[in-house]
Parts: C-alpha cells; structure tokens; sequence
C-alpha cells in the first residue's frame, strides 16, 4: 500500500486492467509486425528538408549526441564525450538552426535530447539562446539531463532558458542502479533524491523519469521509487517501461529485464499510485496540469524537425533522418550543406494508423481529428484497429461527445504496449543506422 496521503476529497484510484497475460503478448507480436514492416530500412538519399508549409505547427528537436558514460539498457544515438568533439559539434549544430530559418521556418517548441544534453553547460545555453533569436515563437524549451550535471556550477547557467528539465533517475533503489551500473556514475537514490531537490528551483517543470521493469524491482522497490519521486513532489513523473530492442536483448533480457508477467501488475500499480495526485498525460507520463509538455512531443505536434547527428524530423508524411556519422554531419555543415541524409514517404494509411497508436498512447483518440485531418470517418477508415480495441475494452464511445472516444486501463496499458514496441523498433533502426559506422566517424 502506498505510503502517500490523498487529499480528503479523493477517492483512492483502483486501476481496472482485465487484459490477460496471453492478450499482451499478442499485441507485443501484432506490433512487432507492423513496426518491422513500417520502419524498414528502405529510404532513399536526401540532401534537403522541404519548405514549411503555411498554417501548419513544427516542434524543433535537437539532438546532442554525447555522454560520459555509455549505459547497457540505452539505445539512443550517442558518443562518448570528447570535449574538443563537443564543442565543434553544437556550432554546427547552431549553423544547421541557422539553414532551418533560411527555410521559412517558426517553431512554437523546442526539444533537446541525447545523449547527455547537459556535457557542455555553457554551449548548450549558447545553443537555446541562438534558437530563441532565431525562431521567436518558441514558448517553451524542454531539455534532457543525467542526474550528474545537476550540482554543477554550469548547470545553473540554463535557468531562464529551460522551462522543463527532465532528469533520468531511473530507480531511486541502490540494487536496481547498481545491477544497471548507474551507481558509480551518478550516485546512490539518497544523493540523486537530494540533487534533485536542490535544483527544483531552476526551472518551472521538473519531470522525474523512472524505468520500471527491471529484474529484482519488487513491488515494494516500485512503491519506494514512486514514493521517492512524490516526495520530491515535481510538476511531472513518467514511468517508463524497461524496452529489449534487439541490440540489447542479450545484455537486458536475461540479465536486467523482469520476467514478462510482472508488466500488467507492475503498470496497475502506478496507476493506483499517480492517479489522484497526478493528471495522466499518456499511458507513462503523469504531470500536475494538463495542459503542458511532455517528453512525448510527437503527440502535440504533427510536424517537427530535428537538427543534429542521428536526428529525426517528420514533414509531409515523409520522415527525414540525419547522418548518424559525426565526420559526415561537421563535413556537410561546414559545406553549407544540412545533417539530413536519408528520406521515406509514408502513405495515408500508415500515417493513420501512427496517429491511431498515439491517440491510444495519450488517450486523446478523436473523431474530430480523423475527419478534420485525414477527411475520413475513423470507424470505417481504421475499422480492424476500432474493432478491436472495442472488442478488448480498450477503448468507448463518451456519451458527452460523439467525436471524443475514451481509453480505458486496459486501453493504456494496450497504448504503452504498442508505444513501446514503436520506439523499440526506432531503436532498432538507429543501430542498423549505427552498424556502419568507422571509427573515423565517432
């Protein structure tokens, strides 16, 4: 039982999860099967992002692709941290920005991922201030960070800049971090707990990212992380699910992952734990309001555009992939040319159904959206996936509005389900995107 007092008015939350074990599994492979057909490897070279397209939003995403330490479980596209490196690589990195607005673009959000965002405080402080000339509609930053950088003097440099900090915590339970050999690299629970708290006043939004999952986290061990991270009492938590990619299927699933069963019993209990204190923002990110960012930015905005090595931007239903080489990224900046190398165009469909798994995965699934969006009638343009979810209780008609549709518990844990195996499969991709690499090229 949960050691965190409700407030007098609420009623404890009873999550109501019926998917079988069997069920789960068959979703796992269901998505499996679209992922490995949609996310192939069969782009074609590109040399240039489209022009925007007036009345459409876009995200900015820039990606910084370094970190101190490599950890086992981690897929993202990284490097291990030169300085030299480093420091050429974030003014390239301002120069691809500059192309970008060149381009007509405007961005309303920026998103800084890694890697470790946070290696160089200073120049990426450098690198905010020059988007925010650059592109005076962004409103809010939101940025990454391992729970290292968070004492440093530097650090201090990015309050103003960043309005949401999210801190990779993963478990507060010095077994969990030892096993995953964070402790030697960022502390114990008890040191990361305090850095956090001393640095809550940075920033107007502190997300806490924990990872559930892990073999040995009982759930007393999730209840402790839980507890921990409300102790700490941050705008937003996001509770991730441990993903086995296959790059890391041998060193995760029989060393790290907990057995299969455990994710249903698992998720149930975080739901029982945040609902109440927490509004749910997607299946594994819970935040105060509702009505602000989150590390899901593909759920806010259609399009986005990334800049740096190894980033990702979606325009048009095409998706645009940047060189995963850091020689070729500096080479074609310095050419005056942008980071982007590969494209793929997807067709209506497939751009359908990836909107019909973040909707799921959010719990925003609209009529409205579909219609206004697509010019189709959800229910029969999507009618295998609609009939589906209903036949398994994922999803309802809202009786108070015919075009909003309501995602059930089973329906979220269908969505985290189907989201993890969408970004285990982009894991994927990045490791074949990855494969080639020389030495030369890190």
């Amino acid at each position: 039982m949960s050691s965190i007092i409700l407030p007098e008015t609420a009623q404890p939350y009873n999550a109501d999860i019926t998917t079988p074990n069997w069920m789960i599994s068959g979703m796992e492979k269901v998505m499996q099967f679209y992922v490995d057909r949609n996310l192939r490897l069969d782009t074609v070279s590109a040399e240039m992002m489209p022009n925007p397209i007036e009345g459409k939003k876009y995200m900015l995403y820039a990606h910084v692709p370094f970190c101190h330490t490599l950890c086992s479980f981690c897929t993202f596209h990284r490097f291990l941290f030169k300085e030299d490196k480093a420091r050429a690589y974030f003014i390239s990195l301002r120069k691809e920005m500059d192309m970008v607005k060149a381009l007509g673009y405007d961005f309303e959000s920026m998103y800084i991922g890694g890697g470790t965002t946070t290696v160089l405080e200073d120049e990426l402080a450098r690198t905010i201030e020059h988007a925010k000339k650059l592109f005076p509609s962004i409103k809010e930053v939101s940025c990454e960070s391992d729970p290292q950088h968070l004492d440093s003097d530097g650090f201090k440099q990015l309050e103003g800049l960043v309005d949401r900090m999210s801190i990779g915590v993963q478990s507060f339970n010095d077994d969990i971090l030892t096993m995953t050999d964070r402790i030697e690299k960022f502390g114990s629970g008890q040191q990361t707990f305090d850095k956090i708290m001393a640095a809550k006043e940075l920033f107007p939004i502190i997300n806490v990212d924990l990872i559930f999952g892990f073999r040995g986290q009982t759930d007393e061990v999730i209840q402790h992380d839980l507890d921990m991270a409300s102790r700490l009492d941050p705008r937003q938590i996001t509770t991730y699910p441990l993903m086995i990619t296959h790059q890391t299927r041998k060193s995760v699933k029989g060393k790290l992952a907990a057995p299969h069963g455990d994710m249903a019993r698992q998720y149930r209990q975080i739901l029982n734990s945040l609902n109440g204190q927490y509004n749910q923002l997607s299946a594994w990110a819970f935040g105060k309001a509702n009505n602000e960012g989150f590390d899901e930015y593909v759920i806010d905005y259609d399009e986005y555009l990334g800049v740096g090595s190894g980033s990702f931007s979606f325009l048009n239903d095409t998706l645009y992939v940047n060189t995963f080489s850091l020689r070729k990224y500096q080479e074609r900046i310095a050419n005056g040319q942008m980071g982007v190398d590969q494209q793929k165009n997807y067709g209506r469909k497939e751009v359908m159904q990836y909107r019909f798994l973040l909707g799921m995965f959010s719990g925003r699934l609209s009529r409205k959206y579909f219609r206004e969006t697509f010019g189709v009638n959800l229910d029969t343009a999507l009618f295998k996936e609609m009939t589906s979810m209903k036949a398994i209780g994922a999803i309802k008609n809202d009786p108070t509005d015919p075009d909003k549709l309501i995602v059930t518990d089973n329906g979220k844990m269908m969505g985290l389900l189907m989201m993890k195996e969408f970004y285990s499969g982009m894991d994927n991709v990045r490791a074949q995107l990855r494969k080639p690499l020389k030495a030369c090229d890190m």
